[in-house]
């Protein structure tokens, strides 16, 4: 108890360190701060939850996995900028790709989706429009400036949009579905990480203002917060108690 206190202490010493990097016009070290926060959520449920999820360990294995490789490949030598460009753009995109993927499969997988196609048929179409509205939205910001031209980068943001608007949209469906407190957690966490990414498009493709990247970290961070809490919790068939805390 006491080492994932010292963890849950570093996590937020680290973010604070963050914000005031970031406000302060030090964007090097603010983004390297930036970049460790999900390695080290990740330790603590490695090591602190004690019954896992093998996909919401992949989960986190991913997505922490991109966030370290930001930080490391900029000390590997490269031959030129252009390689450099090309492995974080890809590898790491690729990475959160899969990370939301293993997500999205840990969270059908406590789904009658025969029940879910017969009782939500409304909320499937209404979801599905909604999706294909915001990812046209996103791919219209990010065209005149990802890639100039290569298709290779349109195509992968693309792939990006879905499947993180996928993840929303499958949460929110557990949610309807199970109505009980891991659900909701899992629903809220998609939705901050979700809004992160909005957030960060904005930061990249629209302007770069020190606000818009404090408010995508923070919801990165209070995203991970309501995925910690969850995983604690157990989807039980109760009618009085929807949920129990696993000891």
């Amino acid at each position: 108890m006491y080492k994932s206190k010292v963890l849950v202490g570093l996590v937020l010493l680290v973010y604070a360190l963050f914000a005031v990097f970031e406000f302060n016009g030090n964007e090097s070290v603010a983004f390297n701060l930036d970049y460790l926060i999900s390695p080290l959520i990740a330790l603590i449920y490695m090591f602190f939850v004690k019954r896992k999820n093998i996909f919401f360990l992949l989960f986190m294995l991913c997505y922490s996995g991109s966030d370290l490789m930001g930080i490391i490949i900029k000390y590997i030598p490269q031959k030129n900028e252009s390689d450099f460009f090309d492995i974080d753009y890809f590898v790491g995109n690729i990475l959160f790709i899969l990370a939301y993927l293993f997500l999205v499969i840990k969270i059908s997988k406590s789904l009658n989706l025969l029940y879910v196609f017969k009782n939500f048929k409304i909320h499937l179409i209404v979801l599905t429009i909604l999706n294909i509205y915001i990812v046209y939205v996103l791919q219209i910001i990010l065209k005149p400036t990802v890639g100039e031209g290569i298709e290779s980068e349109y195509y992968l943001e693309l792939v990006y949009n879905i499947v993180m608007l996928l993840l929303l949209s499958v949460a929110l469906l557990n949610y309807f579905y199970r109505d009980n407190k891991k659900s909701l957690y899992l629903f809220i966490g998609s939705l901050c990480i979700v809004f992160s990414e909005v957030v960060q498009v904005a930061y990249f493709y629209i302007a770069e203002r020190s606000l818009l990247n404090f408010i995508s970290t923070t919801l990165t961070l209070v995203a991970f917060y309501f995925f910690y809490q969850q995983s604690k919790l157990l989807n039980v068939l109760n009618e009085e108690e929807n949920y129990m805390v696993m000891e």
